[in-house]
């Protein structure tokens, strides 16, 4: 559903100047929020080195904020170019990739070992194959409504609200949590290289007429984020996570049978049917 507001009479008003030539400094907005994702994900980094996992782990979804809007403003300026998507993926690498690695093996997989060491370069190694994997989709045939293997800003928020999870809520013991937190890192690996399908919220729209009923929905969730933000944003994150997987398998138990006739029988006759 598009905001009446941004009709593109208005957008030319606000980014274009009067002889129809884009604002100066318009193209540096997305590249700007990118560098704060950057920032974000450095950040996250260096308070894992000072022992702050919680704090590490909030820098994270700070990167996430930030990658939603330099996108989301790269749209509305028409400012989209193949630096701002480089530039973009590089940053995704360490803020996505790097800092939730870093985040793991410190806080959860130290103890393994060599094991837990291996269980983060999967992580980091998977999260850099999606996106250079997203950057060759994006560039020529990708459907835009979908997205294949689950994204890694997705990945890192599953990972960056586990650890806040625990720390708050949870509690998982020493010997319990290596082990959880290695199953979760090889599951989010796997499904970030996979070909699960996964909806875009830049595709999302309301049909219908049941606006109110959204808002209604969308208000419970928000109150329930800030009523609860240590348990209902893991909820919200692994619940993404787990809804590609679960409609491709809704979507393979209703696909239709298709029965094999073999070459040169007869079609079947109207009145058998």
């Amino acid at each position: 559903m598009k905001s009446p507001l941004l009709t593109p009479r208005v957008k030319r008003r606000i980014f274009q100047n009067k002889d129809g030539r884009r604002r100066r400094g318009v193209h540096l907005i997305p590249n700007i929020l990118t560098t704060g994702n950057l920032f974000s994900g450095l950040a996250s980094v260096v308070l894992v080195l000072h022992g702050r996992f919680d704090m590490a782990a909030v820098a994270i979804l700070a990167a996430m904020v930030f990658d939603v809007l330099d996108g989301t403003s790269a749209r509305l300026t028409g400012s989209a170019s193949t630096f701002g998507v480089e530039y973009d993926s590089l940053s995704d690498v360490i803020s996505f990739g790097l800092a939730p690695g870093v985040l793991l093996y410190t806080w959860a997989l130290g103890s393994p070992g060599m094991l837990g060491a291996a269980v983060m370069f999967a992580y980091v190694a998977c999260g850099a194959l999606r996106l250079a994997r997203f950057n060759v989709i994006a560039g020529s045939y990708g459907d835009t409504r979908f997205f294949t293997g689950l994204p890694i800003p997705a990945a890192a928020g599953v990972m960056a609200t586990f650890c806040i999870f625990d720390t708050h809520v949870a509690h998982l013991s020493e010997s319990v949590r290596p082990s959880v937190v290695m199953a979760l890192s090889l599951t989010l690996s796997f499904l970030m290289v996979s070909t699960v399908k996964y909806r875009s919220m830049k595709q999302l729209t309301f049909r219908g007429h049941h606006h109110f009923m959204y808002l209604v929905w969308t208000v419970l969730t928000l109150v329930s984020v800030i009523a609860y933000p240590q348990l209902m944003l893991f909820v919200a994150c692994a619940g993404y996570a787990c809804s590609g997987v679960v409609e491709t398998g809704w979507n393979a138990m209703n696909a239709p049978v298709k029965r094999d006739v073999p070459a040169g029988a007869p079609a079947p006759d109207s009145e058998d049917l």
